[in-house]
């Protein structure tokens, strides 16, 4: 099942930034081992904002948030999701 997810990051100004340079490392690992598992097919940076737009393949709503709750970062994250289906006129079910 595919979702579109666009995450927006907010850290508190109080957070030490040793800490957000250790959470943005350890984010930026999750990120990359749930792409190559093909979990998290797209990511896409948001121009202008500390946000991005992201498509998941997983099994259903449980396992999305599963994931979700597993990057360093969500904590700080306003989250808006959108289940995705085929459209009639795609050229293929990958666009």
């Amino acid at each position: 099942m595919l979702f579109h997810v666009k995450m927006n990051v907010r850290i508190p100004h109080d957070v030490p930034n040793e800490d957000v340079t250790k959470l943005k490392q350890t984010e930026k690992q999750r990120a990359l081992d749930l792409q190559k598992s093909g979990k998290w097919r797209h990511l896409w940076r948001v121009s202008g904002l500390y946000a991005n737009v992201s498509i998941f393949d997983v099994s259903g709503p449980d396992e999305l948030h599963e994931l979700l709750s597993t990057l360093p970062l969500f904590p700080f994250m306003d989250i808006e999701v959108q289940a995705l289906c085929p459209h009639p006129s795609a050229l293929s079910e990958n666009g």
